[in-house]
């Protein structure tokens, strides 16, 4: 008797999901989940959009920890031809506001400014029990109005 063996070939996961306690260390989690995420994509995003993906999704799992008010978050990761889709969904109904940064650092004003720089679209979606904020940054260069930095000759 005969056995045919199947050759089988590793597909890097296109999406990502995990529900992450509201806990100070939910951020770092996230960044490493991201990371892990983004490595395993073929292609990779350039690194510049790594880390703007790596960054916001930092400040949203943040955001959800500081403000939500919930116990638990989640953070959904999708890749797209073009881009790499990020959402972050927590308790709270209340969206997120540009505020005046605080420079003195005690008060924080930076982030929601920052991923709207990084990303080509942001939106948040209010649902049962909270909202997801959405983000999309592109694979490749920088986002909105950033140059992409210039490949040596």
């Amino acid at each position: 008797m005969h056995t045919a063996t199947a050759q089988r070939t590793a597909t890097p996961p296109s999406a990502l999901r995990a529900t992450l306690e509201c806990r100070p260390e939910a951020a770092s989690h996230a960044r490493h989940l991201t990371g892990t995420f983004l490595e395993s994509l073929d292609p990779a995003p350039d690194q510049g959009a790594a880390e703007a993906v790596v960054l916001v999704v930092s400040e949203l799992v943040t955001n959800a920890v500081r403000h939500s008010g919930g116990r638990f978050c989640s953070l959904r990761l999708s890749a797209q031809p073009d881009a790499i889709a990020i959402a972050v969904g927590d308790a709270s109904r209340v969206p997120p506001q540009r505020r005046t940064p605080d420079v003195r650092g005690e008060g924080g004003g930076f982030g929601w400014a920052m991923i709207c720089d990084m990303a080509t679209a942001t939106a948040v979606n209010e649902e049962p029990g909270g909202k997801t904020v959405n983000a999309i940054v592109a694979r490749r260069g920088r986002a909105r109005g950033h140059a992409a930095a210039p490949t040596p000759s």
